[in-house]
């Protein structure tokens, strides 16, 4: 190698979803190569969901504890991902992140109220590493039904990225493209925009173990937890010019753990327990979980969801809890162990034929015992369904699919021609869990509060908890 040429570090993360331990491996290795590489030829940067409420450490502090670790870490860039945009308004994601020293950095993102970034956002960043000029442009998928009602305008990633390379590329000597698009989008960016030379990527959370190389752009990604850390050399000869790539994506599984993370992740757990200890409701009676057969808390939820969302019928898998309640003092942190995921409510309507494959799908057990992952879901298995506004009688006798001998919709027969709405759950939409209930039409959701903000309220309902003891599934009488 010439005296003339320069190799620059590139290490990337993504999709971290708030697993602290695993992060903790990432800071020691960082700190390991800090250790013996110039600070003027080291980037490092994350390509977004590095946060997930479903940690203690992140619900109650309000993503605090994720912020004072990716600063501890020094991360140069970071990118907007889903789990940040919409596990928190504009206004709270203000709150965590005014005065950061790490940039975010996203371009398709822009607030709906002022047409710009927000103060905490840059759409492009600039930053020089021994003399060599590295651009980033940061993209993130437009969940639009979602950003449109949380004040937010996404942008389309494919004309931001392409508009932006075309003025940035000129003023580097390197572009990268920090991408929470998922793989086969940046397969297809990487076919149709010329002059990116890397596209870090994530949200499907695929592992690329060495660098996919699509026309002239070399595409990355880590996979998802921390399980991984992507470590590339890049050299430059004398003019600026890239001529050779080296590395992949390393396992962290044996990686040395960061004692300095660790405490500082510690202090915040025990100041998040400490807030979450606040009483939000007191029970009289214990209620009930069971994942395989109606019960009272799951049906209560689907109460509450119905009642938010104004609609006929109530639809909920009975999954997305993980335990029952005793009876005596619920706190925050006890509605957060047992509902975990970050899932908000919807309306949807469906036609009486669609409800009732839901609802015949829900009485087997490969769908009662179906493991999902992602989706917002964080709970165990699916579950059945759990009803509100419905009676359904049920012949366990008769073939599978082929159970149900009635359904009372507020007490009138069910009309499977006729449409009705559903309040139920937004990952149901996406296409994922019972089949049924992913064809609905006229969808709207409700946000920002999940599904555990809900039941935090109906548990404070006395008559509502009375009502959900009433059975919903009904055993066929042969009488």
């Amino acid at each position: 190698m010439s005296v003339n040429n320069v190799t620059l570090t590139l290490l990337h993360t993504n999709d971290l979803h708030s697993h602290f331990e695993e992060l903790s491996r990432i800071a020691g290795f960082i700190k390991q190569v800090r250790e013996t590489t110039n600070s003027e030829q080291l980037l490092v940067v994350d390509c977004g969901d590095f946060l997930d409420r479903v940690r203690v450490e992140t619900e109650g502090t309000q993503a605090s504890a994720n912020r004072a670790a990716l600063e501890y870490i020094g991360y140069d860039a970071l990118l907007l991902g889903n789990n940040e945009g919409l596990s928190y308004t504009p206004g709270q994601l203000e709150q965590i992140f005014e005065g950061m020293p790490i940039p975010i950095v996203c371009a398709n993102m822009t607030l709906s109220k002022s047409g710009q970034c927000p103060p905490w956002m840059i759409p492009t960043y600039k930053i020089v590493k021994s003399g060599i000029r590295i651009g980033l442009i940061g993209v993130t998928a437009p969940f639009n039904e979602y950003y449109d009602l949380l004040g937010w305008n996404a942008a389309d990633p494919f004309d931001t990225v392409r508009k932006e390379a075309e003025r940035l590329r000129p003023e580097v000597d390197v572009l990268i493209v920090l991408s929470h698009l998922g793989l086969r989008q940046d397969e297809r960016m990487a076919t149709s925009i010329e002059g990116i030379d890397f596209i870090l990527g994530g949200h499907t959370h695929h592992l690329l173990e060495v660098p996919l190389l699509v026309g002239s752009t070399q595409i990355c990604a880590a996979g998802k937890f921390g399980g991984h850390i992507g470590h590339l050399n890049l050299e430059f000869d004398a003019n600026n010019k890239l001529i050779n790539i080296s590395g992949g994506s390393k396992s962290t599984e044996d990686f040395p753990r960061e004692s300095g993370l660790d405490s500082l992740i510690e202090r915040y757990r025990g100041e998040a327990s400490l807030k979450m200890n606040k009483q939000i409701a007191y029970l009289s009676e214990s209620l009930e979980y069971r994942s395989d057969q109606e019960s009272v808390l799951p049906t209560l939820l689907a109460y509450a969801v119905r009642q938010v969302t104004s609609a006929e019928i109530g639809l909920v898998n009975a999954g997305q809890l993980l335990e029952g309640l005793p009876a005596g003092k619920v706190t925050e942190e006890t509605i957060h162990a047992i509902c975990p995921s970050p899932i908000n409510a919807c309306v949807t309507m469906l036609q009486g034929y669609q409800i009732v494959k839901a609802l015949e799908e829900s009485l087997l057990p490969e769908f009662q015992q179906l493991e999902i992952r992602g989706f917002g879901f964080r709970g165990r298995v699916l579950g059945m369904l759990c009803l509100d506004g419905l009676e359904v009688t049920v012949d366990p006798s008769r073939a599978p699919l082929h159970r149900i001998t009635a359904i009372k919709v507020n007490g009138v027969a069910l009309d499977e021609k006729k449409m009705y709405s559903v309040g139920t759950l937004d990952m149901f939409t996406f296409g994922v869990g019972y089949i049924g209930l992913k064809e609905g039409v006229d969808t709207r959701y409700f946000l920002p509060d999940f599904i555990r903000d809900i039941l935090s309220r109906a548990l404070n309902q006395k008559e509502w908890i009375t009502n959900c003891r009433k059975p919903r599934w009904l055993q066929h009488s042969m009488n």
